[in-house]
């Protein structure tokens, strides 16, 4: 693999501070933007982003998406090979209150970035994308799946930002590859995702506020590995191509996975149950034959010991851990 310059968006958040560790850890030079807003506690973003500016190969601007000429300055100056863009506005419950922002930084931002690599000539356009998109669709979601029916203002902006790529590349020759991602977890991770935020409460012996019964399973994926997989993307030249990344394996049930993290913690979780969330998929479950077979690329790291590197990292750094804001 040559040795590229690759522009990162969404650089301090969690999947992007991994996939940038990839890439330098590769040889690659990445230039990451991120406009470190206040979705969840910044703290998180300054500890990773921090790491990244003590790194050789890694520049880091402050840079929104949606600003097209603050974006087509950074074109101009420099020829970037390969755009990731991991830069949007994430989670199901605050898109509900927020819709108006989902649109204009997931759809208008991906649609600077992939217009900016079409003027530009650059190689490879990647795009995260979410399991979201497959709500009542039978599982293991596939990526052939008419994914027409999204249930959530995040899961219909995500839908307007791939077919938007698809177009571009129909008129323009953009070699676009979309990633859909699998509930990912791991150290760090974001603190509105349930894993951060089971650990913490058990730790600390606050309530878990659980949506439903607890029966609902995901297809968790460990971070490394959705970063390898994303990497791995943005240096195939396919075309255009939709390409789960996921667990696929059986999904586990959130009610296991708080007895998993009781078992780790050696603490007993306190549950106050809420009502099921109409915006929230029952289960998700990734077909990863498209992956294997274009990318080369499966999971290497089980849940269990994804989780147990999760809780870990907690026990290690509990002062910081529980002084973010969830």
């Amino acid at each position: 693999m040559s040795k590229e310059l690759v522009l990162l968006t969404g650089a301090a958040g969690f999947v992007g501070y991994h996939t940038a560790l990839n890439l330098l850890a590769k040889g690659h030079k990445v230039i990451g933007i991120d406009n470190l807003n206040d979705f969840y506690d910044i703290k998180l973003k300054e500890h990773r982003l921090n790491e990244l500016k003590e790194m050789k190969g890694f520049s880091f601007f402050n840079l929104d998406i949606e600003n097209y000429d603050g974006l087509s300055s950074l074109f101009d100056s420099n020829q970037f090979s390969r755009v990731i863009n991991l830069a949007a506005r994430a989670g199901v419950p605050y898109s509900i209150e927020n819709p108006e922002i989902y649109m204009s930084t997931n759809a208008q931002g991906s649609l600077n970035l992939v217009k900016l690599c079409c003027e530009h000539e650059v190689k490879k356009y990647v795009l995260a994308s979410t399991s979201s998109l497959y709500a009542g669709h039978d599982m293991p979601f596939i990526e052939s799946s008419p994914v027409n029916l999204p249930i959530s203002p995040y899961a219909s902006s995500k839908k307007a930002a791939e077919v938007m790529a698809y177009t571009y590349h129909y008129l323009y020759n953009v070699d676009v590859t979309i990633v859909r991602y699998f509930t990912v977890f791991g150290p760090a991770g974001r603190p509105d995702m349930s894993i951060f935020r089971f650990i913490k409460w058990i730790d600390e012996g606050s309530p878990i506020q659980l949506n439903g019964d607890g029966s609902q399973s995901r297809d968790f994926t460990y971070v490394s590995d959705i970063a390898e997989g994303t990497v791995k993307a943005a240096f195939k030249e396919c075309g255009y191509e939709v390409i789960n990344l996921g667990g696929g394996k059986r999904p586990i049930t959130i009610m296991s996975t708080i007895k998993m993290i009781e078992d780790m913690l050696g603490k007993e979780a306190i549950i106050e149950y809420n009502d099921f969330l109409k915006t929230d998929l029952k289960s998700s479950w990734a077909d990863i034959e498209k992956a294997k077979t274009i990318l080369d690329w499966e999971p290497q790291v089980s849940f269990e010991e994804g989780l147990s590197k999760t809780v870990e990292w907690f026990k290690a750094n509990r002062s910081f851990a529980l002084s973010v804001q969830i």
